[in-house]
């Protein structure tokens, strides 16, 4: 189910996505009271944005402006809104989604062409480890995805190792959807159950939430710790609610692929300027083919690269790199730049470390300061130590650590309202 598009030219890719944004412009002038409303402000004649480059005219839309104005961003009635979604807003109420059929349609299209661009087929079993409810959009996603690319799907939700591995040794699926670390979890328990995990009929996992690649495309060390013991393929894919629009690896695992008929891509710098081939910033959105709530050079908050050599599976699409850190979320602590994956990935070095979490905050002088919590069944100073030492040698600064009660750290990775695991807590003003 890999469409043609994504093995056409350079030159034939760029047409389409010209020929989409025109439409796209076309829609936003007519049904957008936001954009609408910008062009008239910024003086913008749509008609004058004719190729991709054109779009640097355009000023960007930050997260602050989907919260501010929500309602302005959609273009359709409110009684054609089939599903509601959220996402956490950077003002601290939640962002608004709204999905037309045409718009889950679009969802379900995109998912499966992503399932597809990892390897799973009509016929494959697919065990769902995530959330449908709460107003999640990932999990509904999978769920319609899957549907549409005819793969059966077990719908067992986040967390219970017990139940997880209860479907997994029933129904037999050949692919995991699930967030990586938890996948340790899965592992922890088998070996104390006698479950012979390599025996399992799991051959591969597409991983959310989690980088399991190197900017270079190695193994995290996480990648590794799951892979040394179960025999798997690690399947990264990268999407937000408000792309609605995802990119997956394929079986060469350089990158997420882009699809060019549903999304355009641009990184940026500070400036909001172009960055350089193969420079790191911040990855700029502009969806196409979406009815309700599109957006036009949306500012996701990711730090990533594009790659636009040739990949060994034929597709000539763009491909995202892993993640480098959201860029709210940049640390400069004594003088080095951190961002959080890169902690979290070295903590998973620490067999002794059961669960983390990183807070950052501003000290009397308004500088960063990290503090990482940690839960283990086996506290030492000499554990402490070791982390530390092993932050210096790959990071080059070596942040405080504290250990803290399991209970009372887990009451705050798994808070009754999130929907996601919180790791990191930002306080900084």
């Amino acid at each position: 189910m890999i469409p043609a598009i994504e093995k056409a030219t350079l030159q034939e890719i760029n047409a389409l996505q010209e020929e989409k944004l025109h439409e796209t412009l076309a829609y936003l002038n007519e049904k957008s009271p936001y954009y609408k409303a910008l062009f008239e402000r910024e003086k913008i004649d749509i008609r004058e944005i004719r190729t991709i480059a054109d779009l640097q005219r355009i000023p960007t839309t930050s997260k602050t402006d989907l919260q501010l104005d929500n309602d302005a961003f959609f273009c359709v009635p409110m009684h054609e809104i089939i599903d509601y979604a959220t996402t956490s807003g950077t003002l601290g109420n939640p962002v608004t989604f709204g999905l037309t059929d045409k718009d889950l349609d679009r969802l379900a299209y995109n998912e499966a062409i992503s399932f597809a661009c990892a390897g799973i087929k009509k016929g494959d079993v697919v065990q769902l480890m995530t959330t449908l409810d709460r107003r999640f959009m990932a999990g509904l996603a999978y769920f319609l995805g899957l549907r549409k690319l005819g793969a059966g799907v077990i719908r067992v939700g986040a967390g219970i190792p017990e139940l997880q591995w209860d479907s997994i040794l029933k129904y037999n699926p050949k692919y995991l959807i699930a967030v990586p670390s938890f996948l340790l979890k899965m592992i922890e328990y088998a070996e104390n159950n006698g479950i012979d995990y390599n025996a399992s009929s799991v051959k591969g996992v597409i991983c959310i939430g989690e980088s399991l690649r190197n900017q270079d495309f190695s193994a995290t060390v996480l990648a590794e710790k799951i892979t040394s013991k179960w025999n798997l393929q690690l399947f990264s894919t990268y999407a937000s609610t408000e792309m609605s629009t995802a990119f997956t690896e394929c079986e060469y695992f350089q990158g997420g692929h882009q699809h060019p008929e549903l999304i355009i891509t641009e990184v940026l710098d500070d400036n909001n300027n172009l960055v350089a081939d193969g420079e790191s910033g911040e990855l700029t959105i502009t969806t196409l083919g979406v009815e309700a709530m599109p957006l036009l050079r949306f500012k996701t908050g990711d730090i990533v690269r594009l790659h636009t050599s040739a990949c060994p599976c034929g597709k000539n699409t763009f491909r995202v790199g892993p993640v480098v850190g959201r860029k709210q979320h940049m640390i400069k602590y004594k003088g080095t730049t951190l961002y959080p994956p890169a902690m979290h990935d070295l903590l998973t070095y620490f067999e002794g470390v059961q669960s983390h979490v990183i807070e950052i905050s501003s000290n009397e002088v308004g500088t960063d300061e990290i503090l990482i919590k940690i839960a283990s069944n086996q506290p030492s100073e000499e554990l402490l130590n070791q982390i530390k030492d092993h932050f210096r040698a790959k990071l080059r600064v070596s942040p405080k650590v504290e250990f803290v009660a399991k209970d009372i750290l887990n009451n705050v990775i798994f808070a009754a309202q999130s929907r996601k695991p919180i790791t990191f807590i930002d306080k900084r003003v």
